[in-house]
């Protein structure tokens, strides 16, 4: 499945001392096929502070060298996608500089 984050959304971070960055992000994502998905996505990222510098400053990274996982949870009304509530799911995120790309697994 694929789809895309529609605007007005929500993205906290706090920044912890050792680097750390804490996410809280709120979106709505719209399938391929018109569907409506609100994504709460908790998780953490980090990097060496080279990466995490390259990072801030904008410029691109290679993905292997920052840490990215996220857990997660969706709400629908689609009767189709109702199995996106009842599962766990881990999730791994690319930042780049002009977007985000994240992945999603279910947990069997």
């Amino acid at each position: 499945m694929k789809g895309r984050v529609l605007p007005g959304g929500a993205d906290w971070q706090i920044v912890r001392s050792d680097g750390v960055a804490e996410l809280d992000t709120r979106y709505t994502l719209e399938t391929d096929d018109g569907k409506l998905i609100y994504v709460q996505n908790a998780g953490i990222r980090h990097a060496s502070p080279e990466v995490t510098a390259q990072l801030m400053a904008g410029q691109p990274v290679d993905p292997s060298l920052v840490y990215f996982r996220s857990v997660p949870k969706f709400e629908t009304s689609a009767p189709e996608l109702a199995w996106l509530m009842r599962s766990i799911f881990v999730g791994t995120g690319e930042r780049y500089p002009a977007d985000v790309v994240l992945r999603f697994w279910k947990l069997a």
